[in-house]
């Protein structure tokens, strides 16, 4: 299974930002949808946003809405989610995934998902 490649990340204080970004080399994405997840220790995975190369449609969960944009270069196969206005409750591991757009709403399950990034480390403390 081919495997996303992320970037970005890191720590930032409260009311920073941060950017990661989503490789896809090789896979197709035509038909699916490119997004994150994040997931904290003892909890479950949540879907963040995801982005569709399909319609272009894009959804953020209610928790991040009005501070995470998602973007993709449909040329170079990538996408990019700017976090802004970062809160603590935003800690978490992030993982870039690829999947049909409703596998990242809603309850978790990964069996639509089809590629995944080994995930990256976002933390918000002062």
């Amino acid at each position: 299974q081919l495997q996303l490649v992320e970037s970005g990340g890191g720590s930032v204080q409260p009311g920073g930002s941060l950017r990661l970004s989503c490789a896809a080399p090789g896979i197709t994405l035509k038909y699916y949808a490119i997004g994150w997840f994040r997931q904290v220790p003892g909890k479950g995975r949540e879907g963040v946003s995801y982005i569709s190369y399909f319609d272009d449609s894009i959804w953020y969960a209610d928790s991040v809405k009005g501070r995470f944009t998602i973007s993709a270069d449909k040329a170079k196969n990538t996408a990019t989610l700017q976090m802004t206005s970062l809160k603590p409750e935003d800690t978490a591991v992030y993982y870039c995934a690829v999947g049909p757009p409703l596998a990242f709403v809603g309850p978790y399950d990964p069996q639509g998902l089809r590629h995944w990034g080994h995930g990256t480390q976002v933390t918000v403390s002062s």
